[in-house]
């Protein structure tokens, strides 16, 4: 089995698990506090904190792990992103108080005390900047440090930039934009067997992924308007059309269509004379 590492909690820890379970792979731990469990026939889950599973990788102890974009380019290993997973969107930022007069990153002035829990990413970033800094590693409550002293400016990651207002700090500059990542140690990657195993993971987390974004559309259309239909919901490769048993010139047409699109296609489907027209959501999508 290939073992994959899991966040045990936090902001990742649950999109992962439910992303599995969606994928045909659902975590069976023997009880809350296990830290492995089966996972499916061929994987097995290894829950750990989502900042310590690139030492895991590092380490042999784990050859898959799901942890988000910012860690793995704080811990510096080398390890292979095999697939961006998409949920635990954030934004690592340079912040500082809102009075402090520094509109950008380049603004802040050299030897200024950072306070971060990404103390390696900040000084690469700074550096690149051509700005000597201080980093004070700080693990949690970094919003508060500015005000009592500690440091000058803070790198911290945000979502939506409300904790940093809220704060009285503001948002001068992205240093990366994270979402959960699934990774590999080069090892597993180089092994041909292990390797099959792990492009089979890809194939069905992406036909989850792919779905998410995406419908199943039925509607029985008027064969007479079916060239408009056609262009209203030009599917996949076409919608695919289905004679309705004494339809009288009315046929089913089955589509796949975009999420956003959904409510204008209803409406251009209706305009052309469209009747039971049913949307659904799609488990896995695999073109």
């Amino acid at each position: 089995m290939l073992r994959i590492a899991i966040p045990n909690k936090g902001r990742l820890s649950e999109a992962a698990t439910d992303l599995l379970r969606r994928a045909g792979l659902r975590a069976q731990p023997r009880s809350d506090r296990a830290l492995v469990a089966p996972l499916g026939r061929e994987f097995q889950a290894v829950f750990v904190r989502a900042g310590d599973i690139p030492e895991f990788l590092a380490d042999g102890a784990a050859e898959l792990g799901i942890t988000g974009a910012d860690i793995l380019a704080e811990s510096e290993q080398t390890l292979d992103q095999i697939l961006d997973l998409g949920f635990g969107r954030c934004r690592l930022v340079v912040a500082v108080r809102e009075d402090s007069g520094i509109e950008r990153p380049e603004d802040v002035p050299p030897d200024s005390r950072v306070a971060t829990s990404f103390p390696s990413t900040a000084r690469r970033y700074f550096d690149g900047l051509g700005i000597g800094i201080q980093t004070a590693s700080i693990s949690g409550a970094v919003e508060i440090m500015p005000h009592l002293g500690v440091a000058d400016v803070i790198v911290d990651l945000t979502s939506t930039g409300s904790t940093l207002r809220v704060n009285g700090l503001k948002d001068v500059g992205t240093i990366m934009e994270s979402t959960a990542q699934l990774v590999a140690r080069p090892e597993a990657m180089s092994d041909e067997a292990s390797r099959r195993q792990v492009e089979g993971l890809v194939l069905a987390l992406e036909s989850v992924l792919r779905a998410q974004e995406k419908r199943y559309l039925m509607a029985n259309v008027p064969r007479d308007r079916l060239d408009e239909v056609k262009r209203i919901i030009p599917g996949l490769s076409g919608p695919t059309i289905v004679d309705v048993l004494d339809g009288n010139g009315w046929v089913a047409a089955h589509a796949v269509v975009d999420a956003d699109d959904v409510y204008e296609t209803i409406a251009d489907l209706k305009a052309v004379g469209a009747e039971g027209i049913l949307v659904t959501p799609i488990e896995r999508l695999t073109p």
